[in-house]
């Protein structure tokens, strides 16, 4: 057992002599001559991909969850597998002091928690975004603190070191107790105890944390991780076991894994590895799975069944669980065990076990009704949402493309114009040596800005109409931008961060830019080939030493008003080679939450590793700037004061107002352009 999955001296000196989940049989049908236990589960994850879209889902939400609860309340279940909050509109609505009313003292993302509250959660995994304000952000959501009655419910890791950072080391406790004890607090596992059956919930969450959010000093495991890598598979499924089989210990013989993996493969793979896991459901990869006879959201499409089936180590089914965020679904899994608590798979009716989409016409169906404790939350954050998306900052003909799928695999018109935003804005905010390149990951755009329209009676993702942002009732023109729209698409608020690379460093990171997260980028021109072979994985710049072979020609724009090509562009690589000397520099402005890592060790904005994996570690002269540090303030543009200085969203909005302020001046680059990063196949 790793030292800090630790639990009490009764569970230490516990042995069990059983096989799988009790049993030392591998007949997958048990014992049917004895009563079977049904267990209701209902699970939800990702409450963090469309911006407000929660705080407008959520209602029909809760009615489904009421719903369903009340038809079996002892034998029910309701969880998360993560990511319960993300920074943004709603997150930062809950620090408005209305918000007083129903969270007892308002701060940021304590309306999403007590919404969770007020649904009846019971347990949670911790998300990659849980920790996004870092170990001391989380800690102060989820504790009570006074009027605030923090979250109700624990949130569970096996593979988070939580003692290693001071700000949740005070909330950390042993894993295997009832969840009802343990609220507000942090553990490996919990244990729930339904109609006289303990019912155990083990989390683990994608050991990749340190690259994607805020980790402080926590220590996650195992070190090392590659998504894919066989052995890396293995080293997760083992720390997973551990508490698996401390729960087994305790003669629990029914064991959900609530996974956050980001990658709906890593959670496959733990199916047939793990020892006593009956059912799998994960997180953070908001794929939806569901039935043939599922009534989805328009536009919707399943990736796969509900559930999937597995077979464990030792074969005895696995089902594996997921569902899409924003509360747009209520994955519910209707099931039996038999009394060695093994799982009757023939128990499964597929017209009950599926996705309930949280949409008027199931919730009228199933004659349901919101949850008035919830509605009352959300009602007050839906108030403070459209006082903020009254005042247009700037006006858009075309949509502007923010979905998930697409920032993360192409370039968009969002991403490009971003890119453009953070270049200008850094050069006005810097007295010497202005940038010339613009790069952000796809990851940091959250939603888009604009309105998907679906006609009606259609059914196919083909008939889609995506449209430039509706006027509304608070001022707000057609196709306007306004505040709400800017901190929803852009809900971390990255600062942006000046660093000096040479050519050959340039290259390398486009070598990584263009391998998976995809980028979004001003100042470059790149044609690369994608079924080259990829940059291996690794922070640190390699230089000329890169062994990347995707990018086929660069050139950085060094002088816009030049006449000619030739003055206009600076060629760096040429047919897969950098030309020209490979230590000229260019001063590169990219989110913060990317480059960091090529800070001072001194500089309060330094960190140990690089957002994403991108290589800014180890430049031959970063020459590092941060445009949060005071010194650059009073060079702000000025126009736009919602936001801080030196982040995304000023950079976009005070772009907004300056070249794209109304109607006459009104952006209009197409939403699918592919015109700065040009994929070919030689």
């Amino acid at each position: 057992m790793h030292p800090f999955l630790f639990r009490s001296a009764l569970f230490v000196s516990a042995l069990t002599l059983a096989g799988c989940n009790g049993s030392d049989s591998d007949d997958a049908t048990g014992d049917d001559t004895a009563s079977p236990y049904t267990l209701q589960l209902l699970h939800f994850a990702d409450v963090d991909g469309g911006g407000t879209a929660a705080m407008f889902n959520v209602d029909n939400f809760s009615a489904l969850v009421d719903h369903f609860r009340t038809a079996m309340p002892a034998n029910t279940l309701l969880v998360s597998s993560g990511d319960n909050y993300i920074p943004g509109p709603i997150f930062q609505a809950s620090g408005d002091p209305r918000m007083d009313a129903v969270v007892g003292v308002a701060d940021e993302g304590r309306g999403e928690t007590q919404i969770q509250n007020r649904l009846g959660l019971q347990v949670s995994a911790v998300g990659n975004h849980d920790l996004d304000t870092g170990p001391a952000g989380f800690a102060g959501i989820i504790a009570p603190d006074g009027a605030y009655p923090g979250a109700q419910f624990p949130y569970i890791s096996s593979n988070i070191d939580f003692s290693a950072d001071a700000a949740t080391a005070g909330l950390l406790v042993s894993g295997g107790q009832e969840a009802s004890t343990i609220a507000g607090k942090v553990a490996p596992s919990a244990v729930i105890t339904l109609n006289g059956e303990r019912i155990g919930l083990v989390g683990a969450v994608t050991p990749t944390l340190p690259a994607i959010t805020s980790v402080g000093n926590l220590a996650i495991l195992p070190a090392g991780f590659v998504v894919n890598d066989e052995g890396s598979l293995d080293a997760l499924a083992a720390v997973i076991q551990t508490e698996v089989d401390a729960l087994r210990s305790d003669d629990i013989n029914k064991i959900i894994l609530l996974s956050h993996m980001q990658v709906l493969n890593v959670e496959r793979a733990l199916a047939t590895r793990l020892e006593g896991v009956d059912i799998i459901v994960g997180g953070g990869s908001n794929t939806l799975l569901a039935n043939n006879g599922d009534t989805l959201r328009d536009g919707d499409a399943a990736a796969d069944d509900y559930p999937l089936m597995f077979t464990s180590s030792v074969n005895e089914p696995v089902l594996l669980v997921n569902t899409d965020g924003d509360y747009k679904y209520l994955g519910r899994l209707l099931v039996d065990f038999d009394r060695e608590g093994v799982i009757l798979t023939d128990s499964i009716d597929n017209s009950q076990s599926g996705a309930w989409a949280s949409i008027d016409s199931i919730v009228t169906q199933q004659n349901a009704t919101p949850v008035a404790g919830v509605t009352a939350v959300a009602d007050i954050i839906r108030n403070i949402l459209g006082e903020i998306d009254g005042t247009a900052y700037g006006v858009t003909n075309v949509f502007l493309d923010g979905r998930r799928s697409f920032v993360r695999s192409r370039e968009t018109n969002l991403g490009n114009l971003s890119a453009d935003a953070n270049l200008w804005y850094a050069s006005a905010m810097t007295l010497t040596a202005p940038p010339l390149v613009s790069v952000k990951n796809g990851g940091g755009i959250r939603a888009p800005i604009g309105r998907i329209v679906s006609p009606a009676g259609s059914t196919s993702a083909a008939d889609l109409q995506l449209l430039p942002p509706a006027g509304n009732d608070f001022g707000k023109p057609e196709g306007g931008i306004s505040q709400l729209d800017i901190q929803t698409a852009f809900a971390f608020n990255n600062g942006l961060a000046l660093v000096t690379m040479t050519a050959a460093e340039l290259r390398d990171l486009t070598e990584e830019m263009i391998k998976g997260n995809f980028t979004h980028t001003a100042g470059l021109r790149l044609r690369f080939d994608p079924t080259a072979t990829a940059r291996s994985a690794g922070d640190t710049n390699r230089g000329l030493l890169t062994d990347g072979q995707r990018v086929i020609d660069l050139d950085v724009l060094v002088d816009p008003t030049a006449v000619s090509e030739a003055a206009r562009w600076d060629r760096i690589v040429e047919n897969g080679a950098v030309v020209g000397d490979p230590n000229r520099s260019f001063r590169v402005v990219a989110l913060d939450f990317l480059a960091n890592c090529a800070a001072p060790a001194a500089s309060p904005f330094a960190t140990a590793n690089c957002g994403d994996g991108w290589p800014f570690k180890g430049l031959l002269n970063p020459d590092h700037k941060s445009l949060l540090e005071a010194d650059v303030a009073n060079n702000d543009p000025g126009e736009v004061d919602f936001s801080r200085t030196g982040g995304e969203q000023d950079a976009l909005a005070e772009y907004l107002m300056e070249f794209h302020g109304d109607s006459a001046q009104a952006y209009n680059a197409p939403f699918d352009v592919n015109e700065r990063l040009i994929p070919v196949s030689p």
